[in-house]
């Protein structure tokens, strides 16, 4: 048929473009607009080609073939089909494994059932070759394409290049359209104002028990790396101890038998989780304003629970800042009493176990799990609670504005 089929090897296409853009082929180092990436292609391909597009096939990566936040939102783009193989850790670098048999088999069987007249192919791999000429021989034509390499040399398999039928570079001006090479020390996500009472107990003098319990662990791990240093004289350098607080030291704060440094009355020591949480010593019960609080299932009727899934697999990119902020106006958009938002704002910045649970369990379903031995990276813990209690500080500030504003 006279219609065009665009095979993407994702790999290769986004790595050269962080080569480009960023230095290094390492695809963290960029930002992504995945709806221009695509319509970009698609315009280049039915330009070059002069046939409509059929599809579009988009060739990834991820861990246990878990979708990621990406690939959800491709995945739901019209005429996009998504084809993912494993991605493994070796050696400390992540390698693709099944991606090029994957391109081979789709393409080979596209050029046998002559399902499209022309296939555009945006990898560099030499393993794809068979497949080019097999569908050459089907009557296909190949176009390949190159992303222009950081080094102004060919950055594909040079029997890639000689086999196809048409060759054209994305250059740099094409790539800038959809994709940016982030700033260096930038963070993946706004974080929500600081509360000034947090900031009050961080900035509170240590009691003198906590001083002195940190002054002798500084002095026993000064020991310790003395004596394991070599005694050639080549002993490596120790570096000087912090005076930063632990978490152990700021518990003392709040510890019984020790006096409390000055701080606002109202000010208490919370951490995220009850993992850390210091300041009620002795008990790891809920208080019961926090046992009070709903969950969102409790909140949640079966067609509520419906309409969620489908605005996860179509609207909600899996951004864990995105995945807080959207579970938070949920759970408040669906509470009765709104006495329960007060309660949870008073506790910022801890969240209680029983929603932080369902807000994590939550952010499981966009992948953030995999690649971490079934745990959150403890970045994207504080990036999801961040968009939690953001979506949380933005409703309880319009409720309390003064009228007019």
């Amino acid at each position: 048929m006279d219609r065009c089929i665009v095979l993407v090897d994702a790999g290769y296409l986004l790595g050269a473009a962080a080569s480009l853009l960023a230095g290094e082929p390492s695809r963290s180092r960029i930002t992504v607009d995945h709806t221009a990436l695509i319509q970009g292609l698609r315009e280049r391909a039915e330009s070059d080609t002069e046939r409509p597009l059929l599809r579009i096939y988009w060739f990834d990566g991820a861990p246990d073939r878990v979708p990621q936040p990406e690939h959800r939102r491709l995945r739901v783009m019209p005429r996009v089909t998504v084809r993912l193989g494993a991605l493994t850790r070796s050696d400390g670098r992540w390698a693709q494994k099944g991606v090029d048999a994957a391109m081979h088999a789709e393409l080979t069987e596209l050029a046998r059932n002559r399902a499209c007249s022309d296939v555009v192919l945006v990898t560099g791999d030499g393993d794809l070759l068979p497949g080019m000429m097999a569908a050459k021989e089907h009557g296909v034509a190949v176009h390949l394409w190159a992303v222009q390499a950081a080094d102004g040399d060919y950055n594909q398999s040079e029997d890639l290049v000689a086999e196809a039928d048409e060759r054209r570079v994305l250059d740099r001006a094409w790539i800038t359209k959809a994709v940016r090479a982030k700033e260096v020390g930038g963070i993946c996500a706004p974080p929500p104002v600081p509360r000034p009472e947090i900031a009050a107990i961080l900035s509170a003098p240590l009691p003198e028990s906590a001083l002195a319990a940190a002054a002798e662990r500084s002095v026993q791990e000064t020991e310790h790396h003395q004596a394991a240093e070599p005694q050639n004289g080549s002993a490596e350098r120790v570096p000087a101890p912090k005076g930063v607080p632990t978490p152990k030291d700021l518990a003392a704060l709040r510890g019984p038998g020790t006096q409390p440094a000055p701080h606002p009355a109202n000010a208490t020591l919370r951490w995220s989780s009850d993992k850390g949480w210091v300041d009620r010593p002795g008990t790891a019960a809920e208080s019961p304003e926090a046992a009070a609080l709903p969950t969102l299932a409790q909140l949640t009727s079966a067609e509520q629970r419906w309409a969620d899934r489908e605005e996860d697999i179509t609207t909600v990119g899996g951004d864990p800042y995105e995945v807080g902020q959207v579970f938070a106006r949920r759970w408040m958009g669906r509470l009765t009493d709104p006495a329960h938002l007060q309660k949870l704002s008073a506790m910022y910045p801890r969240v209680p176990h029983r929603v932080d649970g369902e807000l994590l369990r939550y952010a499981a379903r966009f992948g953030l799990l995999a690649h971490k031995d079934d745990q959150i990276d403890e970045h994207d813990r504080y990036a999801i609670r961040a968009g939690f209690w953001r979506e949380i500080d933005v409703r309880t500030a319009t409720e309390h504005a003064p009228a007019g504003e």
